[in-house]
């Protein structure tokens, strides 16, 4: 297991660009940070969206069969 762990941080330590010296990598890699992350923002708010409108129209058609 530490085997795993080192090699992980040994790879993480290569990938980082202030490792190395380059800074101009910096921004792309954050664009596509934020992109990841609204990515899944919005498939969780399609997912979340479809789990309201199921639940809304189920307590509808409830309140309307009363």
């Amino acid at each position: 297991m530490n085997d795993a762990l080192l090699r992980l941080r040994i790879w993480l330590t290569a990938a980082d660009p202030r490792a190395r010296g380059e800074r101009g990598a910096s921004l792309v890699e954050y664009a596509l940070l934020v992109a990841l992350i609204a990515v899944v923002c919005v498939i969780a708010i399609q997912f979340l969206g479809q789990e309201a409108e199921s639940s809304f129209s189920s307590t509808g058609s409830g309140l309307a069969g009363n």
